[in-house]
């Protein structure tokens, strides 16, 4: 089941923690996910550059707190906090009226051992037409250096622009995925390119003492 099941979702609440942090009645629950996913949807597509790796969502009461974990603080800030205050606004417009909205912005210390943004490079780099075995492997070996355990990534679709579509697998270090005491973080992206579309999974086994740092 291991590679079937996502790791994160696997690993709640052992060791992860839900990305939505609310209790809501059988009313409001649907417009509470609905709410999330556009915060979501809109905070990935205005933060492109900005390596985000995750977005938090937390209510109680009238307050949404949402903490958008990026590798580039200084891109979601912006001058004087210019650039965060139009993030607020326009997120305002997104939830129910009369609600508080806070936003915070954690930096991610290690990029290299976050596997949301190792996919989103290795895809960045498959659409700039970098040769993708070369892409996969350059940012395995950053990962392994910045002092993960292992790492797994699966890509799938068109490679190099084939025929016929195909998945390959690369490997490296040790990623069990049905120790649930293992810290693996996991992520996906796409890459758009004139072919169709690429997918890309990784898999990072991270150091426990990596793991608190990380979070």
């Amino acid at each position: 089941m291991g590679q079937k099941v996502n790791p994160i979702l696997f690993r709640l609440p052992i060791n992860r923690q839900w990305r939505s942090i609310w209790y809501a009645d059988k009313k409001t629950f649907p417009k509470f996910i609905w709410e999330d996913y556009q915060i979501r949807k809109f905070i990935k597509k205005r933060l492109e550059s900005a390596a985000v790796s995750k977005i938090v969502i937390e209510r109680a009461g009238n307050r949404v707190r949402i903490n958008i974990h990026t590798a580039r603080p200084g891109l979601v800030i912006g001058r004087r906090a210019a650039e965060l205050d139009k993030i607020k606004e326009e997120i305002m417009e997104i939830v129910e009226k009369g609600r508080e909205v806070l936003v915070d912005v954690k930096e991610v210390k290690h990029p290299e051992l976050e596997a949301q943004l190792v996919a989103e490079n290795i895809a960045l780099q498959i659409e700039r037409r970098v040769a993708y075995r070369r892409a996969i492997k350059r940012a395995m070996q950053l990962t392994m250096d910045a002092g993960a355990v292992g790492i797994k990534v699966r890509c799938a679709g068109r490679l190099g622009g084939a025929e016929i579509a195909r998945a390959e697998r690369y490997h490296e270090g040790k990623v069990p995925l049905h120790s649930l005491r293992a810290d693996i973080d996991y992520g996906f992206a796409e890459a758009k390119t004139v072919a169709g579309k690429i997918g890309v999974k990784v898999w990072i086994c991270r150091k426990e003492d990596i793991a608190t740092v990380v979070g």
